[in-house]
């Protein structure tokens, strides 16, 4: 009886491992290096942002590593790991715009006009899950992301301006432009450490194993938690990226 269950056990192994390693061997593994560029944004901009005074391009690095198997001659499917930044630095003018800063070592709450700078940096592993279809030596590709927040950054201040308390009607308080009078925040505490969303992209093979590609991600979730309520408008994170990849196998 023992040596029955060993030999089934065995038999079990050798038609389970046979098809698990051709399905190793059958991957495709890349490299990619590139470099995101957009920022944190409300879907419809709301008449409190008037304009965008300043953007400042930030340490937006992607590197990671991807894993395809090929279906057939067009369908294959994609996953990988990627550590990467989603940040921004940009100054906005803004009106009547909910805010709660610290100037002076006074906190105050209401309603801003003046102008807003943000400083946003979200470290994360990402892995996006695609499929892909091939045309020539381009691949198109399509999925969901999951990333986890790392390390999270949402702080900047208000300045050259002035703060209502409470409603656009309530005392009026003046916001310098000078760094002692300016109106610090800090939300980092209330961002979100999970986010996901939509990737959309092309690789091109211009080499053997050398190829460009670029990729549009779109978050579904907001930066920050549901219960944080101080900006009256969900931020996703929408940034498009360009790089290089190579082909590893």
């Amino acid at each position: 009886m023992k040596k029955t269950i060993i030999l089934t056990v065995l038999a079990t192994l050798a038609f389970t491992v046979a098809p698990a390693k051709k399905i190793f061997e059958d991957l495709a593994y890349n490299l990619r290096v590139g470099y995101s560029i957009g920022g944190t944004a409300p879907i419809d901009m709301p008449a409190s942002i008037r304009k965008l005074n300043k953007y400042t391009l930030t340490n937006n690095l992607q590197l990671g590593i991807d894993a395809r198997r090929k279906f057939n001659d067009r369908w294959g499917a994609l996953v990988g790991l990627h550590f990467e930044n989603k940040g921004m630095d940009e100054d906005a003018q803004v009106k009547n715009y909910h805010m709660k800063i610290v100037r002076g070592g006074q906190s105050l709450e209401g309603r801003f006009t003046g102008d807003v700078r943000t400083n946003v940096a979200e470290w994360m592993f990402t892995v996006p899950v695609m499929a892909t279809y091939s045309v020539g030596e381009v691949i198109l590709k399509a999925g969901p992301y999951f990333s986890y927040v790392h390390s999270r950054t949402f702080n900047g201040d208000a300045h050259n301006g002035y703060l209502r308390v409470g409603d656009p009607t309530g005392a009026k308080v003046i916001i310098g432009d000078q760094p002692d009078t300016r109106g610090h925040y800090d939300f980092s505490h209330n961002m979100r450490h999970f986010q996901w969303g939509l990737d959309v992209g092309a690789d091109w093979y211009f080499h053997k194993k050398t190829g460009i590609y670029a990729d549009i991600s779109w978050g579904l979730n907001g930066i920050h938690k549901s219960s944080f309520k101080t900006i009256e408008q969900t931020l996703y994170p929408i940034f498009g990226t360009i790089g290089i990849i190579y082909k590893l196998k």
